[in-house]
C-alpha cells in the first residue's frame, strides 16, 4: 500500500510542479485571476491520480477488491502528498520568485472593488491555505473514487 500511495502521490506532484513551472515562465502576461482559475485545475487534474492509486492498488496489490474505508484511506495519503507539494510550491513562489505576490494580490482584489481590510498573515499562512484547499478537494476525489472502485471479496 505505501508503494503506491508514494508512486501516485508523486506523479500528482510532478504534474503539479510541471504546470507550476509553465505558469510561472510562459503565462507571465495573464492576470491573477486567470492564474487562479490555472492552479485549481492543476489541483484537480493532479487529484485525479487518488482515482488511478485506488484502482492500481485494488486491480494490481489487493486481487480485485477494495473495501470503501482502505480505498478512502489510500485517496487520502495520496491527497496528502500532492497537496504538501503544491503548498511547498507556493511557499517558494511567493518567497523567492514573486516576493511581491501579496502586494498585488490586494491591489487586485481594491481593483474589483473590495474595500474591506485583507490582513496579510505571511507567505506560510498562504502556504496553508493551499493544502487546506488540495486537502478539501482530495477528500471529494477519495471518496469519489472509493466508492466507485470499491469492490467486495468474492
Amino acid at each position: 500500500m505505501k508503494n503506491t500511495i508514494i508512486r501516485y502521490g508523486t506523479y500528482g506532484f510532478v504534474l503539479a510542479i510541471a504546470v507550476f513551472a509553465i505558469c510561472v515562465n510562459v503565462w507571465t502576461d495573464l492576470d491573477l485571476a486567470a492564474h487562479e482559475r490555472i492552479g485549481y485545475f492543476m489541483a484537480v487534474v493532479s487529484l485525479s491520480f487518488v482515482f488511478f492509486g485506488i484502482k492500481h492498488f485494488r486491480d494490481k496489490e489487493y486481487n480485485g477488491s477494495i473495501g470503501l474505508r482502505r480505498a478512502v484511506l489510500i485517496g487520502l495519503l495520496i491527497s496528502v502528498i500532492i497537496g504538501v507539494g503544491i503548498a511547498i510550491a507556493n511557499l517558494i513562489y511567493t518567497t523567492f520568485i514573486n516576493p511581491e505576490f501579496f502586494d498585488q494580490y490586494v491591489a487586485a482584489m481594491r481593483k474589483e472593488g473590495y474595500r474591506g481590510e485583507i490582513p496579510n498573515y505571511g507567505r506560510g499562512f498562504l502556504a496553508m491555505i493551499m493544502f487546506i484547499m488540495v486537502m478539501m478537494l482530495g477528500i471529494f476525489f477519495s471518496v469519489f473514487s472509493a466508492a466507485v472502485l470499491q469492490r467486495k471479496r468474492q
